[in-house]
């Protein structure tokens, strides 16, 4: 597995239980549990944006690593 991967991993798994934990608290001590939605959508939305703008620059690396080898 690359590296970005793992660190995109172990960034995913500390990103989404630090929003868990805000939502939870959100819930177990808010008169409005709707304001739980938010840290659940960023805390989904974050790691998956992360995740593909990683990919876009690996592969966009990796193409002009493949343009210098035919040179």
């Amino acid at each position: 597995m690359a590296l970005w991967k793992k660190l995109w991993l172990l960034f995913a798994v500390i990103w989404m239980l630090v929003s868990a934990l805000n939502a939870g608290t959100i819930l177990a001590f808010s008169e409005q549990p709707e304001k739980a939605v938010r840290p659940v959508v960023l805390g989904l939305g974050v790691p998956a944006l992360a995740y593909l703008l990683a990919w876009l620059w690996d592969r966009r690396r990796r193409g002009r690593q493949g343009d210098d080898q035919l040179l």
